[in-house]
């Protein structure tokens, strides 16, 4: 705390707190875990379909990240490792599962300060990520449009276009070649505008839409 009883904003890099926490600084654990808590409960929720589930496997990879920090070259970006972690887990989890969720977590999608990397999303009706959505009913639309896209189309769509990870984050977090990164995002977003226009088809009419014959 400062002179005036405010925390000091900690501007370590995420590399740099690991390695401070390596060296015993148990504090600079958690400011990586409140740094990086709302990014990657998003990304759990929309991946799972469950809050209380993504909780659970929120903890366990940071559980995962403790038992590994001494292995982990901080040459890298952490934020990728920590991903694919989380990525793993989850899957892990979805294996043991005999069933998937049947209804989604309502979750607002995440707004960033970058512009959307990937032009090919700009080419289906996709509620962007720094929109607001104005109901939970578009907001459980939209999980369950993800809830249906296999898990290695779902995890690099909101790794890519939800997280705005770039592809070569996502190609070191999901240990896969550029170039599959790439054609992988086509499918996911092909995949999703798909089921989008499948799940909003009728919207206009059910929203007070008028043809010509009723002029």
């Amino acid at each position: 705390m400062n002179a005036a009883g405010l925390r000091l904003v900690d501007d370590r890099t995420d590399e740099h707190l690991l390695e401070d926490y390596r060296d015993g600084d148990d504090a600079a654990f958690r400011t990586l875990i409140d740094r990086h808590q709302g990014a990657l409960l998003r990304f759990l929720i929309r991946f799972l379909g469950n809050r209380a589930v993504a909780d659970d496997v929120f903890q366990e990879t940071f559980i995962k990240v403790h038992v590994s920090a001494a292995t982990f070259d901080t040459s890298r970006r952490f934020k990728p490792w920590l991903f694919t972690i989380a990525a793993n887990t989850a899957r892990d989890y979805r294996r043991k599962e005999a069933r998937r969720p049947t209804v989604g977590y309502s979750a607002p999608i995440s707004s960033g300060g970058e512009s959307r990397p990937f032009v090919d999303l700009m080419a289906i009706d996709l509620p962007g990520p720094e929109a607001r959505l104005d109901a939970d009913e578009q907001s459980d639309r939209v999980q369950g449009v993800i809830d249906t896209m296999p898990s290695h189309l779902r995890e690099i769509l909101l790794m890519s276009y939800f997280q705005k990870m770039s592809y070569a984050q996502v190609a070191d977090a999901l240990e896969i070649p550029l170039g599959t990164v790439k054609s992988r995002l086509h499918s996911a977003v092909a995949a999703f505008g798909r089921a989008w226009q499948e799940a909003t088809e009728g919207d206009d009419e059910d929203h007070g839409g008028r043809s010509e014959d009723d002029e």
